[in-house]
């Protein structure tokens, strides 16, 4: 179902306790090409590959209950043509580094050290895992989805210790005014509300070492 690609930074099956799935969306030179423009474009860098060094994790819902449907979403390299809440950003698609099945199941969807769309102002810095979840603004996202941000966010700490955030996408414009913060066009933003304070809260219990968001954790 999904172009498989080589690549040479998937984290290694032994790394992990819980079951993680390799299943690579399509990240060709399209998607490549694609990512250096919406830098350029929203960020004013020019860049000649698409590498990062992530500082923040960024937690999601996808706003879609099923797995299937919600990773259908990030396979095209183009953006749907059902998006023009985002369509002003560019083609680039979205995307994920991760995503994370109601059973608990992770599945990482491209390299690491690649940038995803998935957070405006912060894409170039951040590693974004998405939770399947939380249709209609729900508050659904299970305990074994929340056990799987757990485990994966410690995980990426080992990995990457450039890492010092980890906030939900709720609190993305909190970053605004902060030396993180990239976006050079005032006019694009949108409105969030995933993954939910309560799934939020429930994960900083479980974790150590983090900095929150730079602002009221409700801030939206």
């Amino acid at each position: 179902m999904y172009h498989l690609i080589t690549i040479c930074f998937f984290i290694p099956l032994s790394l992990f306790a819980l079951k993680i799935e390799q299943t690579p969306i399509e990240f060709g030179d399209v998607r490549v090409e694609l990512t250096k423009q919406y830098i350029k474009s929203h960020y004013a860098l020019h860049v000649k590959d698409i590498k990062i060094v992530p500082k923040i994790i960024v937690i999601h819902h996808t706003a879609i209950d099923d797995f299937e449907d919600s990773i259908s979403r990030f396979i095209s390299e183009t953006l749907p043509t059902d998006r023009p809440d985002i369509t002003s950003g560019g083609a680039l698609n979205v995307s994920a580094h991760f995503m994370v099945e109601r059973n608990g199941t992770i599945h990482q969807l491209m390299p690491l050290d690649f940038m995803a769309r998935h957070v405006i102002g912060l894409n170039y810095n951040s590693i974004g895992i998405e939770n399947v979840g939380g249709a209609n603004s729900a508050d659904n996202l299970t305990k074994e989805q929340l056990r799987a941000n757990i485990f994966l966010v410690k995980e990426l700490k080992k990995r990457f210790d450039t890492i010092e955030y980890v906030i939900g996408h709720y609190e993305y414009r909190c970053f605004e005014g902060t030396p993180l913060w990239l976006e050079v066009n005032d006019g694009y933003r949108t409105f969030k509300d995933d993954p939910s304070v309560r799934f939020m809260d429930a994960l900083r219990e479980e974790i150590n070492g983090f900095k929150g968001a730079p602002c009221a954790q409700g801030h939206k």
